[in-house]
């Protein structure tokens, strides 16, 4: 919560939408920035994973973001990201580890709203050349 009170200042100043979102790190098999810099300790147990995305919803997030994280050994599972968005309403957000096409339509078949391509990108910058639109 501290960064965020940090940021009000300057989010006040700025016309831009804020949507609260429920974000929850799911072990990706490495230790990636977003684990060094905010000390947070990546969810594994997938019941832990369900529960945290629906006590989010229940708290009033209007997305939840499932992350394995920047640059991470493996994506979050086909079978996790099925679990959670059977079990809320609300638009879902994949990304971390996705390093491949069919990497990408597995999460989307698995039901995610969006997917994050980040390192994927930069180490590629034809990764969606190939890709079917």
């Amino acid at each position: 919560m501290e960064q965020q009170v940090k940021a009000v200042s300057k989010l006040r100043k700025m016309e831009l939408e804020v949507i609260p979102t429920g974000y929850i790190l799911v072990e990706g098999g490495k230790q990636t920035a977003t684990l060094r810099v905010t000390n947070t300790k990546p969810l594994e147990d997938e019941q832990d994973i369900i529960d945290t995305a629906k006590a989010s919803e229940l708290l009033g997030m209007k997305l939840i973001y499932l992350e394995a994280g920047s640059g991470a050994k493996w994506g979050v599972s086909a079978k996790i990201i099925k679990a959670v968005k059977d079990d809320i309403k609300i638009p879902l957000i994949v990304g971390g580890g996705i390093r491949n096409s069919v990497q990408l339509e597995d999460a989307y078949s698995a039901g995610a709203n969006l997917v994050v391509i980040g390192t994927a990108f930069e180490e590629n910058e034809h990764f969606f050349d190939d890709l079917e639109v």
